[in-house]
């Protein structure tokens, strides 16, 4: 079977175009230059496997030749250096079989650098631009509630302060700035419960002891229910009161909350 990285470059083959082409360096480095292996060594190997011949193929940059196939280059060959200049390499149209061994075969192609394609660009462009724009859409038809719910895990008991302006200001910020997370945290049933336990400790109506293992009523210290190890204490109780003795609770802390 073949490899997602064997399926592209035979599409790459199949419908390459002949044009300019600019290549970058990974995580936004930009040495002034940078020298990427061009030719295969048995200490440094450089080499793709031929799905077609079922066998790895040493790869060699030549600049006298018109492969990057050292089988199939002939004659004297003129060895040629892949140097990156603060961070980003153009190739014209002419080099094609530079081009093919950066954009094809070379191994570090996705891991050291990947070519500039404006396409695939806007593409995630756009659908970063879709998600936002769908966050800042369910934040503006949440109810005043969810909204708390939502900011008190971002900015905790601080939500207690902003007026509803406020919270509807900052939960369209939030949406608007970090649209996956603020979606994630929407669908999440949880949230509203956690929200629903932090309210109840704010008004003293329920109380965690000090090593954060138990909730209690604050009123009479009665056990309610204790915090499973190396769980976070708000999210174990969110999840209790879904069970049949924290659904109980709930509707009584629900009777005394304002």
């Amino acid at each position: 079977m073949l490899t997602k990285k064997q399926i592209n470059a035979v599409e790459a083959e199949k419908n390459w175009e002949v044009k300019p082409r600019n290549y970058y360096l990974t995580r936004n480095r930009k040495p002034v230059t940078f020298t990427l292996k061009s030719k295969h060594t048995d200490k440094y190997p450089l080499l793709w496997f031929d799905p077609e011949k079922n066998e790895q193929r040493a790869l060699r940059y030549a600049t006298n030749q018109n492969t990057p196939f050292q089988d199939e280059q002939k004659g004297e060959v003129t060895l040629g250096h892949i140097m990156f200049r603060d961070g980003s390499l153009m190739v014209p149209k002419e080099h094609q079989a530079l081009q093919k061994l950066l954009s094809i075969y070379h191994p570090d192609n996705g891991l050291r650098y990947n070519e500039f394609k404006p396409a695939e660009i806007a593409k995630d462009e756009l659908v970063d631009l879709e998600v936002e724009l769908m966050a800042m859409n369910v934040a503006k038809q949440m109810e005043i509630e969810q909204v708390e719910a939502i900011l008190r895990v971002e900015h905790g008991s601080e939500v207690l302060n902003l007026s509803s302006k406020e919270l509807r200001r900052d939960v369209l910020i939030f949406a608007r700035n970090e649209p996956r997370t603020f979606i994630a945290l929407a669908q999440d049933e949880n949230v509203m419960l956690r929200n629903f336990g932090l309210k109840a400790m704010e008004q003293q109506i329920i109380d965690l002891s000090p090593d954060q293992k138990t909730f209690k009523w604050k009123k009479n210290g009665k056990k309610l229910m204790t915090v499973p190890f190396d769980e976070n204490p708000y999210t174990a109780l969110a999840a209790w009161f879904k069970t049949d003795e924290g659904v109980t609770v709930y509707k009584s802390i629900e009777k005394k909350i304002s």
